[in-house]
């Protein structure tokens, strides 16, 4: 996919949206209940801490920076209990550069699910015609009806993900029958992409609107979801993408402002949600579990996603190596944007392990 001819026309749009990211190091006020810090929402003010206060290796932080410049990183954000950590920019990218998130993105659409969900706009057992239609794939009626939105939040719709060249198609005859819905698991992009019209269709507003008015403004992001091809890329600056991660490790929730408050929802999400793929929550990795699924693959894999990195890691990963590492007992939260690492199956690659593999050894986990 295609990203970059996007950049133009992105920065113009966000010249009436975006706030500037500089780092800044301030005095530590008060912390809430969780421990964590929040950034306020308005302003360019991030509060930082040292490796050193941490009792983090160094040295081997700086390795890190080489290994990630030898793979094409352009931004590195490392979180501690919400405070920067580590802040890295390469080559000409900035803090107030713009990059895609790719598949990263569909961990935010998961989360506006379960908001409108909350909100009872909808109910994710629904089934999936109740908000795009009948006859929004080819199937026969009574194996269109099978699918819902928890088939298409965790990739279990039965559509077929190889009937075309193009697995992002959405148009019906490109969604075809495979199995009965919730009987086969495959990263089929297409599905999940149609998830945006459900929640347009639910919340009578449109997908931009929904996503800025419940998750991207309260929480103090810029970025923007463009079209490209069949599907609805992401672009932020990477600080955009960390204070996503920070709502991810608090678990829905902005200081002391609920932005998903269900949860049950938050929990499913994070959590296994299927038994054909265990690695798998609502369209966000997991680690630690005993076997996994990848992308364009129908094996099962032995073993954790990731061994190097902890256990209990969940993740949004993308694309070419677009990543937010969200590590819940070391109140960690870790950011990777840039080009492909190489050695790519699409959202994984033995990036992710290398990478933990080192931070293993500056952190010391």
């Amino acid at each position: 996919m295609k990203y970059c001819f996007l950049f133009f026309s992105l920065v113009i749009l966000f010249s009436l949206s975006c706030k500037k990211s500089v780092s800044n190091s301030t005095p530590v006020p008060p912390v809430t209940d969780t421990g964590l810090y929040f950034p306020p929402v308005a302003g360019t003010e991030w509060q930082t801490t040292t490796p050193a206060s941490l009792g983090w290796n160094e040295t081997a932080l700086n390795d890190v920076y080489t290994y990630l410049q030898q793979k094409n990183t352009k931004a590195f954000i490392i979180l501690k209990k919400g405070r920067i950590v580590t802040e890295k920019y390469f080559g000409s990218f900035t803090a107030d550069s713009l990059w895609y998130w790719a598949s990263a993105g569909k961990t935010i659409t998961a989360m506006l699910v379960g908001i409108e969900q909350q909100e009872g706009l909808l109910n994710i057992s629904d089934k999936s015609s109740k908000y795009l239609g009948t006859g929004w794939t080819s199937l026969p009626q009574q194996k269109e009806d099978l699918i819902t939105i928890r088939n298409q939040l965790t990739m279990t719709t039965g559509l077929d993900d190889a009937v075309t060249p193009d697995n992002d198609c959405t148009s019906p005859e490109c969604l075809v029958y495979k199995a009965d819905a919730g009987t086969r698991w495959a990263y089929h992009n297409a599905p999940y992409t149609v998830l945006d019209k459900v929640v347009e269709a639910a919340s009578g507003t449109t997908f931009n609107d929904y996503f800025q008015q419940k998750i991207r403004n309260p929480i103090g992001m810029n970025g923007l979801w463009l079209p490209s091809g069949y599907n609805n890329v992401y672009y932020s600056n990477a600080r955009s993408m960390a204070r996503f991660g920070l709502l991810l490790l608090n678990k829905g929730k902005w200081n002391q402002t609920a932005i998903l408050s269900d949860s049950n929802y938050f929990n499913a999400q994070t959590n296994t949600s299927q038994n054909l793929n265990p690695s798998y929550g609502y369209l966000t990795w997991l680690n630690g579990k005993a076997s996994y699924m990848l992308p364009t693959l129908q094996f099962v894999f032995s073993g954790m996603l990731t061994p190097n990195a902890p256990a209990e890691m969940f993740a949004a990963l993308g694309k070419n190596d677009q990543k937010i590492y969200v590590v819940p007992s070391q109140k960690l939260v870790v950011i990777r944007m840039g080009e492909s690492a190489g050695n790519v199956q699409l959202a994984l690659s033995s990036f992710d392990n290398e990478l933990w593999g080192k931070l293993k050894m500056v952190i010391g986990y």
